[in-house]
C-alpha cells in the first residue's frame, strides 16, 4: 500500500518528521566517521613516533623473530635497540670498535656516564671464528652471546646505537669480496642490529642516516668495506714496516665497488652541516701493513677527490680495526678554492687491547698512538660552531683531544 499524499490530501506530519531526521542522521553519520578516522590516523602517528623517539624497530624484530629461520630468531636482542628520531639535535656522538663477546666489558660504564645521544659501533662488534659452515653457524654463536651480554645491555638500554661491520662481524679474517658466506652474514648482522632494509644496491650493509633540522645536521654515513673490496698484495721484502700487506696500484682493485662509489657521490651532496663518514679500516694512516686505505692509494685518493668534488664541508672520519687509537690529519684544496681539513679519530677497541703499537711515526699521524681499551666522542658545540674529537680511556678520561672550528672543516653556514 502507497503511503505517497495525494495532491489535496491533507499534509503526513509523521512523515515529515521522518524525513527531516534523515539529513540530521546522515550528519551524525559523517561526524562520525571523521573522528573514527581522525583517532586512526592519531593511533598510526603516535605509533610512528613512538617507533623514534623510543628507539623500537617493530619492523625488523617482527620480521626477524616470525622468520622461518630459528638460528636468526635466536640472535635477535630482547629488547629492540634505540634509535634516535629523524629530528634529534644531536651534540654528542660516542664511537667504537672490536668488542669481543667473550670477555668483560666494563669500558661501557665510562661510556654510559658520558651519555652520547647516539652511539658508532663501527666494525668488530662481535668475535666468531672464521666461517667454515654453509651455514655460518660461528657468526650465530657469536651474536647469540653478544645478545645476552649483561654489560652491553645496560648501554642498549640507555642510548641508541647504529653499526656497520668489520671482518670479524663480516666472517672471515682480513676478508672481502671473495667470502662465499657474505650473503648470509648480512642477513646476521640486520637480524642482531635490526636493521631490515638492503643497502640501496642490495649487496653489502652501507646505509646512511640524517638527523637534526637545517643548520644542525649531522649525516652519518656507514661505509661497508668488505662486500665488494678486492683481494690485498701480500707484503714483501721491499715493504719498510711492519703487517701483512703492501701498496697495490692496480687501476682496477676496488675498496667499495662502483655501485657503492655512486652512491656516496650522491650521498655527500645532500644537505648536512656535519659528516661523519665511517670507514671500518683506517683511510689516512701510514707506516703499517695492516689493512688500510693505503693498501690501495687509487682508492684513497679517490675517496679524498669524491670529498672535494662533492663540495661536502663538515667531513670528519671515523675508523676502527686496529688496537690502537690515534689521531690522522691532512688538508686538501677545495674546489670553491682554500684548504679543508679533514681529520680522521681511528678508536679501538672496546675490550680487546693487543698491546704498544709499531706503527712508524710519520705524517698524517697527529697524536701518540693510545693501545689499552678505548672509545672516541665527537661533541658538537653548534653555537659556537666548533666540534672536537676526543679518544678516552676505559676509566673515561680523555687521553687526546682536538678542538676544530667549522670554518677549518668547510660547514657551510
Amino acid at each position: 500500500m502507497s503511503t505517497s499524499t495525494q495532491p489535496g490530501a491533507p499534509p503526513n506530519h509523521g512523515q515529515q518528521r521522518v524525513r527531516s531526521r534523515v539529513p540530521l542522521i546522515a550528519f551524525f553519520g559523517v561526524l562520525a566517521t571523521l573522528a573514527v578516522l581522525t583517532i586512526l590516523a592519531l593511533v598510526l602517528v603516535l605509533g610512528e613516533l613512538t617507533s623514534e623517539r623510543g628507539g623500537t624497530t617493530r619492523q625488523a624484530t617482527v620480521a626477524a623473530r616470525s622468520s622461518g629461520d630459528p638460528a636468526l630468531r635466536s640472535i635477535v636482542p630482547a629488547t629492540p635497540w634505540l634509535k634516535p628520531p629523524a629530528n634529534a639535535r644531536l651534540k654528542r656522538i660516542g664511537v667504537g670498535s672490536c668488542l669481543d663477546q667473550s670477555k668483560p666489558q666494563p669500558i661501557w660504564q665510562a661510556i654510559r656516564a658520558a651519555n652520547p645521544d647516539l652511539f658508532l659501533m663501527i666494525g668488530d662488534n662481535i668475535y666468531a671464528k672464521d666461517v667454515k659452515s654453509t651455514d655460518a653457524r660461528e657468526l650465530i654463536e657469536a651474536y647469540a652471546v653478544q645478545a645476552r651480554h649483561p654489560e652491553l645491555a645496560e648501554a642498549r638500554a640507555a642510548f641508541p646505537f647504529l653499526a656497520i661491520w668489520d671482518d670479524h662481524d663480516y666472517g672471515l679474517n682480513d676478508a672481502g669480496s671473495e667470502f662465499s658466506q657474505k650473503s648470509r652474514s648480512a642477513e646476521a648482522f640486520r637480524a642482531f642490529w635490526q636493521q631490515p632494509e638492503a643497502s640501496p644496491d642490495g649487496g653489502g650493509v652501507y646505509y646512511s642516516r640524517t638527523f637534526g633540522e637545517p643548520g644542525s645536521r649531522v649525516q652519518v654515513i656507514m661505509l661497508d668495506t668488505r662486500w665488494f673490496r678486492s683481494p690485498l698484495k701480500l707484503r714483501d721484502s721491499t715493504f719498510p714496516h711492519w703487517g701483512k700487506y703492501q701498496p697495490d696500484a692496480t687501476p682496477d682493485k676496488t675498496m667499495l665497488g662502483a655501485r657503492q662509489w655512486a652512491w656516496l657521490a650522491g650521498e655527500l651532496r645532500k644537505p648536512a652541516e656535519i659528516r661523519l663518514l665511517i670507514s671500518s679500516v683506517q683511510v689516512l694512516a701510514e707506516g703499517h701493513g695492516f689493512e688500510r686505505w693505503g693498501n690501495l692509494p687509487a682508492e684513497r685518493k679517490r675517496l679524498i677527490d669524491t670529498i672535494r668534488e662533492s663540495g661536502a664541508g663538515g667531513v670528519v672520519l671515523l675508523s676502527g680495526d686496529r688496537h690502537a687509537g690515534a689521531r690522522y690529519e691532512e688538508t686538501f684544496p677545495r674546489a670553491a678554492g682554500g684548504r679543508q681539513l679533514l681529520v680522521e679519530l681511528t678508536t679501538s677497541s672496546l675490550n680487546r687491547p693487543y698491546g704498544p703499537s709499531k706503527d712508524a711515526r710519520m705524517p698524517p699521524l697527529a697524536s701518540d698512538i693510545f693501545h689499552p681499551e678505548n672509545f672516541g666522542i665527537v661533541d658538537i658545540d653548534w653555537q659556537a660552531r666548533r666540534l672536537s674529537v676526543t679518544l678516552n680511556g676505559r676509566d673515561g678520561r680523555a687521553v687526546l683531544a682536538r678542538m676544530i672550528a667549522f670554518d677549518d672543516l668547510a660547514v657551510k653556514n
